[in-house]
């Protein structure tokens, strides 16, 4: 499970489970293994336009409430799974904007459709494709928001870009990812790519905003900075017992951030 398209592959297989099956790979649905896997969301309740049957848990921020969307936007979210944060968004950019939802799994693609359609939202939109290649025009959005989807793409440095090429002139983007400040143990590491959830593909934190910076993007701030414990059931099936105490004195961090840039 080395090279970018098995990733790819088991990224959409296992997602296209959760679709289909309506829960978390973090919430035990069966696509993290028997280990339980730690849940990454925040709660989302609170915001005008949340919808429960949309929200499988998957997310790791709240990126919408930093994307300053306004009024009549057209706002893009990059893996937009069964609709979460595209029905917050249409709340927020109202009936004269627009939003896309763009996801890889046919079956999140479906889900998301259904739900809208039950929800009677005629101003969304989800399409079928990958964050490398999004199939939109240039200059085409005026916000992007992402929730715990960017660390899991293997060329990141395509994905930014393309984020680049269809925001506006002017445009912005909000994103909630997971990032790393120190360098994980190889069994770890192998085992989130295996779990799908949700560390797999995550860089360094310094890196990550290091490939925004390359794609051209401007005033790039980390808007917020959560540290994600990882359950010691979790460590100490992966690692044994000297290996989970060995990983906890290293000082180690996986990150939740939240980051905003302009185009």
């Amino acid at each position: 499970m080395n090279s970018d398209q098995d990733i790819k592959t088991l990224v959409k297989k296992k997602y296209g489970e959760i679709a289909a099956n309506s829960g978390s790979c973090c919430a035990g649905s069966g696509c993290c293994g028997d280990t339980e896997m730690v849940n990454f969301a925040e709660g989302y309740t609170q915001l005008e336009g949340y919808a429960p049957e949309a929200d499988l848990g998957l997310g790791c921020g709240l990126p919408t409430e930093t994307a300053g969307i306004r009024p009549g936007d057209t706002v893009l979210d990059l893996g937009s799974g069964a609709g979460n944060d595209v029905f917050v968004a249409r709340a927020e950019t109202g009936p004269t904007g627009k939003v896309i939802g763009l996801d890889m799994a046919p079956e999140m693609v479906a889900k998301a459709r259904a739900n809208a359609a039950r929800l009677g939202h005629d101003n969304v939109e989800f399409i079928l494709g990958e964050i490398e290649t999004v199939p939109l025009p240039d200059d085409h959005v005026d916000v992007i928001v992402s929730n715990c989807v960017l660390n899991l793409v293997p060329d990141k440095p395509a994905a930014f870009a393309e984020m680049r090429r269809v925001l506006k002139p002017g445009g912005h983007f909000s994103i909630s990812d997971i990032v790393l400040e120190g360098e994980l143990p190889e069994a770890l590491r192998q085992a989130a790519i295996a779990y799908v959830g949700c560390v797999a593909g995550a860089l360094q934190k310094d890196d990550y905003l290091g490939v925004i910076g390359a794609a051209g993007f401007r005033n790039i701030t980390v808007l917020k900075t959560r540290v994600i414990d990882l359950p010691a059931a979790l460590l100490e099936d992966i690692l044994g017992a000297d290996g989970t105490r060995a990983y906890l004195d290293s000082g180690v961090q996986v990150l939740s951030v939240t980051v905003r840039g302009e185009a």
